[in-house]
């Protein structure tokens, strides 16, 4: 009898979802058919918060792989709270490594890769990551880890080394302060 109690017990544990450590929010920003004379992030669109395991995967199945993007069109995670512009507090002093890919599938494997490196908080640095973006372009697609302290080039270190090994790449990675790419100065201030 008292077998029977706990495997009842262990069906409803089963069935509770599992909760993540933080909320996230995909985004999407479709540039494919800009409205003239628009301001940028006037196609940015918040999408879905989330907070449990299975949440994440009905959303990645369904609709947030960079296969179902148009060309010049963007899919973000960021943490909830965070809107994914540089303009944002938690961003403001930060800024991005970035991958570079000329095949679609390499990029779909490496975004997947990195969202579950996110929301399973494998990165030591975790609280330094504001969160990633998937930039579906014609000739070359582009992935962007955004950090929020730029300065702090040893949590910076830290987490291009880390993503790096997640998302299998070899080739050297460049991290660009975002004030630098305001400007159009945008110089690689460190690289892995």
């Amino acid at each position: 009898m008292a077998s029977d109690a706990s495997g009842a017990a262990a069906e409803v544990v089963d069935k509770q979802p599992h909760k993540l450590e933080k909320k996230w929010t995909f985004w999407i920003d479709n540039q494919s058919k800009p409205k003239q004379g628009a301001a940028w992030g006037n196609n940015l669109r918040k999408v879905y918060t989330f907070e449990t395991v299975e949440e994440f995967w009905c959303l990645y199945d369904q609709v947030f792989k960079p296969s179902k993007l148009p060309a010049n069109a963007d899919f973000h995670l960021f943490k909830a709270g965070v809107q994914p512009k540089w303009e944002d507090p938690e961003c403001a002093s930060g800024g991005k490594w970035t991958v570079t890919s000329s095949r679609k599938p390499t990029l779909e494997t490496m975004w997947l890769e990195t969202l579950m490196a996110l929301i399973g908080e494998q990165f030591d640095e975790a609280d330094e990551i504001c969160g990633v973006v998937a930039s579906v372009r014609q000739r070359q697609d582009k992935l962007s880890l955004w950090t929020k302290n730029a300065a702090n080039e040893a949590a910076q270190m830290s987490i291009g080394r880390k993503w790096k090994e997640i998302i299998d790449v070899t080739d050297k990675i460049i991290y660009n302060f975002h004030d630098d790419s305001k400007t159009r100065t945008s110089k690689g201030r460190y690289n892995v």
